[in-house]
Formats: C-alpha cells, structure tokens, sequence
C-alpha cells in the first residue's frame, strides 16, 4: 500500500489550508475508495484496481478499467481541492456559502472616526495641513466648469507638501475608511473631483514645482500641480516644450487622471503618449514608481497606462516624468472659413489624406463664432461661420509649403481665403479665439445660467453627420449651443447655455447631450474623447463598453482598492452598491457639522 500512502499524503499536503473538518471529510472519502472492494493496490502489477474481488480474481480479470499510479494522483489532487472546498465552506454555513455571495457596499466613516482622522492629520503634519474651513470645502466641492455639481462637499481638505506626506495622510485615511479625492486645478468637465460621499479632498497646491529638467534626454520630472502653461514658459530656454494643450487651467495631476489632449492632439497625440513614468501613493499608503526613465522598456506590465485616465481611482500621482518635444523653428497660424460643417469637414479630411503635417486643426461653428464676438475678448471681428483654424509648425520653408497645400484644398471645398498671421502677437491673437471659446461662453451667462460642456468622439468620416444632427436638434429643442472641436481626430464638444432653475430646459439640455452620446456610440465612437467619466458619464460607459469589460475594470480597482475609498463613485460605481446619484444620500463620511454646497 505504499503507492496508496503516497496518494494519502498528497492529499493531505493539499488540504494543509483546509479546516480540520475539511481533513477530516477528505481523509474519510480517500480511505473508503482505498478500503476493499473499492480501490486495490497490486503491487506485483503496479496498478490500482477500481473494482471487489480477491488479488487472483483482480489479475484473471485483465480488461477491467484500471487506475495507474498517475491516475491515483491525479485523483487525490482532486480530493484535495475537495477537502480544501469543504474546509473553507465549514468556517461558514456549510452548503449555502457555495453559492457566490452579493458583494457588499462599502462602508465608510463614522463621524466619530472622521473626527478621529482629522485630528490624527493635524498632530502629525501641523495645523495647516488640513481644513475644514467653510470656503475651503466650497471651493473643493463646486466648479462653474462642470456639468455636474452635486450638494455633497469634502469633509475635510488636507493640503500635503511631499510624496511623503501624502503617503502618511493616505494611511490615516485608509485605516479609519475616509473616502479620497485627489485635487489640482479644479477644471474638468464631468464632476471628477465631486465628492459625493464626503471624506477628505486631497489638494496639491504646494505640489507644484518642476523637479528635475533631463534636456539631453528631453523629459522632465514634475508635481501634480504644475499648470501646462507655466511649465512650458519654464522650459522655453532649452529649447523644448510639453506639446499637450488643453484648457488654459489645466494642471498636469487632473490632466493626468482624465488622460485628456488638446489642439494639439491631431499632430502630438494624447496625454497617454507624453507620460514616462509616475511616482504613485496607492490605497494603503504604499509608494510605488511604475517604471524607470528610458523611453521605451518590455519590463512588466505597463502600470503607467493604468493609472493614466483613471481620475484617481486607483491612486494618487504625485510626480510625473513626461516626454518633451522640440520647439518648432517656426510656427504660423491661419484660418479658413466655410458656408457649412460638412465642407470644413470635407475640406479637413482631403488636407489630412495629402500628407499635410499640420500641428492643428479646430473648427468653430457658426454661433461659437457669434459667442466670441459677443464676448469682445479678441481684436477683431470675426465671420459668424463654421471656421477653420490652422496650426502648422517645422522649418519655414516646410510651413510656407503646407500653408500653400491647404489654401488650394480649402477652396476647392468652397473655403473663404486663408488668413494667417504674418508673426507672432499676430498668432496669439488669432489662437486666443479658439482656446478661449469656452470662457466666451461663460461670459453670456446671466443670473441662474449655466453652461453644460461635453464633448464626444466619432471616427472621422462620421463626424459632419453627428454634427449637423447633432445642431438639428438643438435648434428644434430651442436651445442656445455652440459646437466646436478637433477636426482632425474627430473629438468635438457642445456648449449648451441654459438656466438651471428651470428644470423643464434642463431636461432638454440632458437629452441633447444623451442622444449626442447614444449617435457616437452607434458610429462606434466613444462617449467622451478627453474630459473622462466621472460621475456624468458612467451610465454612458457602460454602454459603450459593456458590463463584461467593467467587470474587469471592477476587478482591477477591488485589487488595489478593497476598500473602495479612492476617488469613489467615479467611472463605475462599487460592486454591490446602488448607483451613485447626482445627490446622494448622506454618508457617516461625509457629515461632520457643516453647510452643503450652497
């Protein structure tokens, strides 16, 4: 029987993590198939013999199924895995824990721990370290930017200085279950930064400095909360430039988290592309770098896509490498106008198939060209139709070639001639009108209006379909709107002036914006190219995804989120919870003797 003892002990080796009943049940099922009548061991044959009888009459049966000594094995792997299911099952109910239970929602913060995480933040990093200060709540809690504010504001708003510092208040955090919500430049678009169930706003205004330039290797290591803006004119003496341009505000932690772009994205891409490596504070506390400087590597997987457009969700970057690119050696811009979206359309798709490498490529409708005229914010007085603005940039002798091209393939699409400035005040002034067509907007509001902006992506082909239908409708609805966009890459966004106390024009302004993403999605486009999810979209995403692949997103986020506490409600909502709504209930984490969000 020592082939026998030998599967015994296999079996009992794999139920080492098993209960004692659990060993007790497998021990029982191994030796009654080795008992006789049921399992025989013939050592002359080296053969188990699954069947009663005596040794001779075993061996005068030659033809009767026979278990090898592999077989035995293999079978008592089985019986362990058996066991260790008995073992595991016993620490519970027995038979009814086999079935997969309904995760639970995440429980957060009493009031009393709440209080207790504050105070423990304060006697470790100082007085000034966190607030619960009235305006600092507002201010972390509510954006005229966004589409979406809700009532709820942050607890409290801890104001870290270091890598380090962070790492420590997200241990605080983490041990009394306080919800996080990392903060920048308080721009985006979706709610990203809400907190709708309290806890602490985490805001890295003293985190913004450059802290180290690589010319030779044009990268650059920085903190979250360093504007694109100020980081370029910091790095104009050598020679290089961060080429993703989003809006004048943003700053790189918020850019980071939506993975957003720009005007520039046609020609340098997205904010995905830009990205060496971050230093990362997950969950727990832990501080993690997700991998080294060089700009290309096969090590591993890639966490630092993974946590690039996932606003914070998964954790908490607090320094950046990013690819620099060469200053152009000239730069011009120029504008072009059209009698319709599709002929700009038109006209933009012929300059992209010719090989025109323009560095970028906006359009402006007719009321957003109307809009910049009422707002008064440029020096001149502009055409009220969909127009086209230019970027072209490389040596002078290859931008007068490209400037050449395009002028010849706009007028065969019935464009107006190019108008281009001829240096560089002349460039900003008519560049400002494209990146301040947003504040221009913002400018026509009156007492109780607000403005929704949200944006989509189509393939390009798709995009004067989705547009004139999209204005077709705004137009029935009696809405004032303005489309702009990326006509290169087929990313473009409405505007939709509204006044919020009028609950019957904002439900127009939600279905404009929810057939405008139910038409992407059916032109295989996405429902948002570079604002991100936040708490407006998630039903959108799931839509466009499917709930097969956010249950791998789900099970990413469990993975180094158990508790669920970083940036919650955002993206998806916790397995097991009810869906976060635009106002949702109170939690114990979010209410501390404060006012709401006035």
């Amino acid at each position: 029987m020592e082939k026998a003892r030998f599967g015994l002990r296999l079996l009992k080796l794999g139920c080492d993590r098993a209960s004692t009943e659990a060993h007790r049940t497998a021990t029982h099922l191994s030796s009654k198939l080795c008992s006789r009548g049921s399992l025989r061991y013939l050592a002359s044959h080296r053969r188990f013999y699954a069947t009663k009888g005596t040794t001779a009459e075993l061996l005068a049966r030659p033809n009767l199924p026979i278990w090898t000594t592999s077989r035995v094995l293999l079978l008592a792997g089985a019986l362990a895995s058996i066991g260790y299911a008995v073992g595991v099952n016993d620490a519970g109910s027995h038979a009814d824990q086999l079935v997969p239970r309904k995760p639970k929602a995440p429980k957060y913060a009493s009031k009393a721990e709440l209080e207790k995480a504050i105070n423990e933040v304060r006697e470790l990093l100082g007085e000034d370290a966190i607030s619960t200060e009235d305006d600092d709540l507002q201010a972390h809690g509510y954006s005229e930017w966004s589409s979406i504010n809700i009532d709820q504001l942050p607890v409290a708003v801890a104001y870290p200085k270091t890598t380090e510092e962070v790492s420590q208040i997200v241990k605080i955090a983490s041990k009394h279950k306080v919800p996080m919500v990392p903060f920048s430049g308080g721009s985006s678009l979706e709610a990203n930064f809400a907190a709708p169930f309290g806890g602490f706003s985490i805001d890295f205004v003293f985190m913004n400095q450059i802290l180290a330039i690589h010319a030779e290797d044009m990268d650059v290591v920085v903190q979250p909360s360093i504007q694109w803006m100020e980081l370029n004119d910091k790095l104009q003496h050598t020679g290089l430039f961060f080429p993703v341009d989003p809006g004048p505000s943003a700053k790189i932690g918020g850019m980071i988290g939506t993975s957003c772009s720009g005007t520039n994205a046609f020609r340098y891409g997205t904010m995905k592309d830009w990205v060496v490596n971050l230093t990362v504070v997950l969950p727990d506390g832990q501080i993690i770098k997700t991998r080294r400087r060089p700009r290309k590597t096969s090590a591993g997987y890639n966490l630092t896509g993974l946590f690039i457009g996932a606003e914070g969700t998964l954790g908490i970057v607090t320094e950046a490498t990013l690819k620099l690119a060469v200053i152009p050696q000239e730069t011009r811009v120029a504008v072009a106008t059209f009698p319709t979206i599709r002929d700009a359309a038109a006209a933009a798709m012929q300059i992209i198939r010719s090989g025109v490498p323009v560095a970028a490529m906006e359009i402006m409708d007719d009321v957003q060209m109307s809009v910049i005229n009422r707002a008064g914010g440029t020096n001149r007085t502009w055409k009220e139709v969909p127009t086209i603005f230019f970027k072209f940039s490389g040596t002078t002798a290859g931008v007068q070639d490209n400037i050449k091209t395009t002028t010849q393939i706009a007028k065969k699409n019935k464009g107006g001639e190019l108008i281009y400035a001829k240096d560089d005040r002349e460039a900003h002034d008519l560049w400002k009108a494209r990146k301040d067509s947003l504040w221009s907007m913002l400018s026509l509001r009156r007492e109780g209006d607000e403005v929704w902006s949200t944006d989509v992506a189509v393939p390009i082909s798709r995009l004067p379909d989705i547009v004139e239908i999209t204005k077709k409708e705004i137009d029935d609805l009696g809405l004032f709107a303005s489309v702009l966009g990326h006509i290169g890459d087929g990313n473009f966004h409405t505007s939709i002036l509204y006044n919020r106390k009028d609950p019957k024009e904002r439900e127009r302004v939600e279905q404009v914006v929810h057939n405008m993403v139910d038409r992407a999605l059916e032109m295989e486009g996405t429902c948002t190219g570079e604002h991100g999810i936040g708490l407006g979209k998630k039903e959108s995403l799931i839509d466009e995804l499917g709930l097969e692949t956010i249950g791998v997103m789900q099970t990413l986020k469990r993975s180094l989120d158990p508790h669920w506490l970083m940036n919650p409600g955002k993206i998806f909502d916790a397995v097991g919870a009810e869906r976060t709504k635009s106002q949702p209930e109170a939690t114990a984490a979010s209410t501390l003797e404060r006012p709401r969000n006035k």
